[in-house]
């Protein structure tokens, strides 16, 4: 499981380097896509099939599901960290997160997220206040 919030840089050959933490769950691979909120989802292998096999349920017959995953899918870049840790961030992908410099890089599960570190301030700020004023159960069963 992938937790906690971590501020890598990125070089400028477009490389990042992973969180200690992170590395061994992706040292057989990652797959790079674009994310919804303007970030990047970023997936080990094996979760990556695993989430496609769901996808390729969904009928060709759905517009929107046809559109959702060649939106997923369209953008996806395998990578193999490096002995240092490092992944390449296509530059298709940089452009469309607005990738700068200073990023954030957060675990979210089954997946790691990688957003422009002003971009993520200014969501979690947001996001902070929703998530302290939320008086609904919106997870069934939690809370």
């Amino acid at each position: 499981m992938f937790l906690g919030t971590y501020e890598p840089k990125l070089d400028q050959k477009g490389r990042v380097i992973l969180p200690a933490k992170f590395r061994d769950q992706l040292s057989d691979g990652v797959v790079i896509t674009r994310g919804q909120d303007r970030c990047l989802y970023a997936f080990p292998t094996d979760e990556f099939q695993e989430m496609f096999n769901q996808l390729r349920k969904a009928p060709l017959s759905s517009k929107q599901a046809r559109d959702y995953i060649r939106v997923m899918l369209s953008g996806a870049s395998d990578e193999t960290p490096d002995k240092q840790g490092r992944i390449t961030i296509p530059a298709n992908l940089r452009a469309y997160a607005d990738l700068n410099r200073d990023l954030a890089v957060i675990g979210a599960g089954t997946r790691i997220e990688i957003w422009d570190a002003n971009q993520w301030a200014e969501y979690l700020e947001t996001q902070e206040e929703v998530f302290s004023s939320t008086a609904d159960e919106i997870i069934p069963g939690m809370f």
